[in-house]
């Protein structure tokens, strides 16, 4: 599996094949029929470990009690990323292009949670910046898998300050 989620995610899913992959992971390529049926189920069984990660990452934001620091656990979860789990989430990003895939329903918890806290903040549109800071949040998860945490640290640093997280820095006179 973690040979199929190299190569889907940096040569995608239609470039790669099974005996590709079976090499690579020095295999035969019977073996991966075996278990999974075909590449379809290949990608099947990696996409479902996404439910299960999600869940991790942003389970224990769904249970805070401070609206403060709701945000301040999504603005931190990009930086949170291991570099050795960006495969996965490049993998994750490119399959939400795909209808078979997409689960536009999968971060309403989250979306919701966001809601809660901004309303609870006193922001005059909640749900917007709600919708907002997630969209914002996957432009900085793009960026971080693309380019690494160093190109957005700034970003992640700027929303901390605009959602008051963050003091403004003092510059020297």
């Amino acid at each position: 599996m973690n040979a199929a989620l190299e190569f889907f995610a940096n040569e995608g899913y239609d470039a790669t094949s099974t005996s590709k992959i079976a090499k690579h992971a020095e295999v035969s390529e019977g073996l991966i029929f075996r278990h999974f049926g075909n590449k379809k189920g290949l990608l099947d069984a990696i996409y479902m470990q996404a439910e299960d990660r999600v869940k991790q990452l942003f389970g224990p934001i769904l249970f805070c009690t401070d609206p403060l620091e709701v945000i301040t656990r999504i603005l931190d979860l990009p930086a949170s990323l291991e570099e050795d789990q960006y495969d996965f989430w490049k993998l994750q990003f490119k399959l939400k292009w795909e209808v078979e895939y997409n689960n536009p329903d999968k971060m309403k918890p989250v979306l919701h949670k966001l809601s809660w806290a901004f309303s609870e903040l006193g922001y005059e549109f909640p749900e917007r910046e709600a919708k907002l800071l997630n969209t914002l949040l996957e432009a900085l998860f793009l960026g971080i898998l693309r380019e690494g945490l160093l190109s957005q640290v700034d970003n992640i640093d700027y929303l901390k300050i605009k959602y008051k997280i963050k003091e403004i820095p003092v510059k020297a006179d």
